[in-house]
């Protein structure tokens, strides 16, 4: 069961509803293997803690239950580190409306389209949506647009279940997320739970983001994956089958990913490698290092390139072939 109004979503919880969650949520889908911490802020708790360590559901779960926490929820000490260390910052729910805002004005070439901006608030519009008769500006072609939150944090922008700043739960029908305006969108022009499944499906697909540290990236699927269940609850007054959450989960494990934002590599990927040198007279161990962080070329980088799902196609493609073109 999905506990509700509750901005820190337990581990222990999700393995109460289907063990397949937590561990779906916990996939790296670039290396086959579990997203790793990339971040010595639970070292305390062991070696398997160490950043370059995969979080294990068993690492996380049972007594260890509860030590992954949203950023309101960590010490003031934890929350100094981060931001030293990687610049951490976490953008009030007001700032995050006022600039998608500015992304659905340039959509619909109007402005206030899903709610008039107030000091530091907002207030919400009651109307249906309304979309205009072109082709290209449909509620459809709304929802299958595409959206990207980088170094995404717990995706403040894709959903704003809380502010990120203050901790304050947000109820569904005031919620100004990417992922929740394509939501609102799809329960305003959807009537059976079929059609609803069906562009929640494609919203969920359209909408992206990426972090370094690896508590970030699972909360952040954690929000979307619980965005989608308490929208389905605000419009059929039912809860969302554990099947279908797990159909979610698979595609919110591809489009939520871990990456070192500069260079588009899994964190801390790149190395210097070893080369064995020999002929007849001297066998020599040569130190090569990675061509791509000496000379600032994202695409010569002997790290892991991060792959992403492309879902008109199905085809994995490397992100950084999405930005510089190419690819394999």
């Amino acid at each position: 069961m999905l506990p509700e109004k509750s901005i820190d979503i337990k581990e222990n919880d999700l393995l109460k509803i289907d063990p397949e969650l937590l561990a779906i949520l916990l996939k790296d889908k670039t290396t086959g293997n579990n997203i790793i911490w990339a971040t010595d802020n639970y070292s305390k708790y062991g070696f398997s803690y160490s950043a370059e360590k995969e979080i294990k559901i068993e690492l996380i779960t049972s007594r260890h239950g509860g030590i992954i926490k949203p950023r309101i929820e960590k010490s003031k000490t934890e929350q100094q580190q981060r931001v030293r260390q990687k610049a951490e910052v976490f953008t009030p729910s007001w700032i995050c409306n006022m600039q998608n805002n500015k992304v659905d004005e340039e959509w619909f070439g109007r402005k206030d389209v899903f709610n008039l901006e107030k000091e530091n608030s907002w207030e919400i519009t009651k109307e249906k949506i309304i979309f205009s008769d072109s082709e290209k500006k449909s509620w459809q072609n709304y929802v299958l647009s595409k959206r990207l939150e980088m170094t995404c944090g717990e995706a403040p922008y894709i959903t704003s279940r809380y502010d990120a700043v203050t901790g304050d739960y947000i109820e569904v029908s005031n919620r100004i997320g990417i992922l929740d305006r394509k939501l609102r969108i799809v329960s305003e022009n959807t009537e059976t739970r079929e059609e609803w499944i069906k562009w929640a499906y494609s919203a969920v697909q359209n909408v992206y983001g990426f972090d370094w540290q690896g508590d970030n990236v699972l909360i952040a699927r954690e929000n979307l994956l619980f965005t989608i269940a308490e929208h389905y609850k605000a419009k059929f007054n039912e809860k969302l089958e554990t099947q279908d959450l797990v159909g979610f989960a698979k595609v919110i494990a591809w489009n939520i990913w871990q990456m070192d934002g500069l260079k588009y590599v899994i964190p801390n990927s790149c190395c210097t490698k070893e080369i064995i040198d020999e002929d007849l007279f001297e066998r020599r161990i040569i130190a090569k290092p990675c061509v791509g962080c000496i000379k600032g070329d994202n695409r010569k980088h002997n790290g892991i390139y991060c792959i992403i799902k492309d879902w008109e196609t199905h085809r994995n493609i490397r992100f950084v072939d999405m930005v510089f073109g190419g690819g394999k």
